[in-house]
């Protein structure tokens, strides 16, 4: 089978799927509908599905007795209203603005190219489609659940898109080094004393300290790691009260 052909001819029905999922977005690890969608296309394809980690779902082709890859694929979506005013635009408070619906998209085009073609395949894909990708949780409930076993991955790839990076429809992967950076999440919380506004003598001002503490943050890239190594520090939130 020529792929890439074959992908090309399937690119109106590539387009439906990732505008449905973009018109009908879910967020972290709660995607009936998603999953139902996606359950679906793939029994339509003659695959049996699995449930796995909640509302994700792996399916298998190919043949057992050679190498095994697995191809993931996220799934949720971001808790913010879209203002992109197209016609397949979310209207429901949460928006695909992280590209999952493309990589959804793209995977269920894949599973169709790859049980197509099931009779010439020397090993067996394993085909994923992960929950709670935004939240650090779908992974982990995943891979507690089996994910990882019967059978194991000898490799894997997954997908990510982004913008203002590259020109559109351009793939970029590197074999030699850090795509991109894996997620470690942390929490910081100060506990103060309060005092009226006029008085902050008599305070122990958690704002004063959690602002030392956010600048003091910035450091650690530039002085604990090395400046060949890939690294990201962000705080996405900050909270202060409320008086």
């Amino acid at each position: 089978m020529d792929y890439l052909k074959r992908a090309g001819e399937l690119y109106e029905e590539t387009v439906a799927n990732r505008r449905w999922l973009h018109q009908n977005p879910e967020i972290s690890m709660d995607l009936p509908n998603t999953s139902s969608f996606i359950w679906k296309k793939l029994t339509e394809m003659g695959y049996a599905p699995k449930r796995c980690g909640g509302d994700g779902i792996v399916a298998t082709v190919g043949k057992a007795g050679g190498k095994t890859i697995l191809l993931r694929s996220d799934m949720d979506a971001l808790p913010m209203g879209e203002e992109s005013g197209l016609p397949f635009a979310s209207t429901c408070g949460a928006a695909h603005t992280c590209g999952h619906d493309c990589n959804a998209a793209q995977l269920l085009t894949a599973a169709k190219l790859l049980k197509k073609n099931e009779t010439a395949l020397s090993g067996m894909v394993k085909l994923v489609f992960q929950p709670g990708e935004e939240t650090f949780l779908g992974a982990k409930a995943m891979i507690a659940d089996g994910l990882l076993e019967d059978p194991k991955p000898d490799a894997a790839l997954s997908f990510h898109v982004t913008s203002g990076q590259t020109p559109p429809s351009v793939f970029i992967y590197n074999a030699t080094g850090t795509m991109m950076n894996s997620v470690d999440g942390f929490r910081i919380r100060v506990q103060g004393k309060g005092a009226h506004g006029a008085y902050p003598e008599r305070s122990v001002d958690p704002i004063n300290i959690a602002v030392h503490i956010y600048l003091a943050l910035e450091s650690i890239v530039a002085r604990e790691i090395t400046s060949t190594q890939a690294s990201v520090m962000t705080v996405g939130l900050f909270k202060a009260g409320d008086a």
